[in-house]
């Protein structure tokens, strides 16, 4: 009753591939942009009518089309809540996570915001799964390591400061030693945020560790980079510090 059934069906075969080559080969593309206003007016009790269309289009062969519902998921996961978001979503997000860059970008832009809306239990499978975002088809794509960084100090909120220590201070030393230096110097803004997350939750051990793994890497470095990304994240540190 909320959609006219003819209009419904109109739009669910736009997957059909053969509209693809007789209308306009782009209609599933343009069928995956639509699907969240489509998934919002229908709600998620309606959801069904809509599941086997998104598995359709996540699956489809061109990555443009899997690229479109990668920079939505995180909005659909609002739409549906949390147990379907566990049922349906999660699964397809996953696939996402080992697709082509171009696929992956828009599942790293909207992580805090997609993995927050998972249960802490759920969320903390993907712990060891964040430090592949380090990796990337092209080692010259240097903005998804930059876009990694800040995800990280927003999903700082998200952990506890020993999940936060074993997993997350790994990937965050690995990105200040980056090539291209605004990765590094983003990054240098996510290690103060990983301190201030240890001593904001009364883990000064973790907090002195992470300091002294710090001045070993950095301050001691053989090379002036690494010293001068140690006088960086003092001087980061000093900053937020001051404020």
């Amino acid at each position: 009753d909320i959609i006219p059934q003819p209009l419904l069906d109109q739009y669910l075969s736009m997957t059909d591939p053969a509209r693809a080559q007789t209308v306009d080969t782009e209609i599933a593309k343009h069928c995956a942009y639509s699907l969240p206003g489509v998934a919002l007016t229908l709600g998620r009790q309606n959801w069904h009518c809509l599941k086997d269309t998104y598995e359709t289009l996540a699956s489809d062969v061109q990555w443009k089309v899997r690229r479109t519902l990668a920079f939505s998921i995180h909005e659909l996961a609002v739409i549906l809540g949390d147990q379907l978001t566990a049922a349906d979503l999660v699964p397809i997000f996953n696939g996402f996570l080992k697709d082509l860059d171009e696929v992956r970008i828009g599942v790293l832009k909207h992580l805090y915001d997609f993995l927050k809306l998972l249960h802490a239990d759920k969320r903390r499978e993907y712990l060891y799964q964040l430090q592949e975002f380090v990796v990337t088809d092209n080692s010259r794509n240097w903005r998804f390591r930059y876009e990694l960084a800040e995800q990280l100090i927003l999903i700082l909120e998200l952990y506890n400061p020993n999940d936060v220590y074993d997993y997350l201070r790994h990937i965050a030393l690995t990105l200040c030693s980056d090539k291209v230096s605004e990765v590094r110097w983003i990054s240098f803004k996510l290690v103060v945020a990983i301190l201030q997350k240890f001593y904001a939750n009364n883990a000064n051990a973790l907090g002195l560790n992470f300091i002294n793994e710090l001045v070993v890497r950095f301050r001691h470095c053989s090379k002036w980079v690494g010293r001068q990304a140690f006088a960086f994240i003092c001087q980061v540190g000093m900053f937020f510090l001051c404020l």
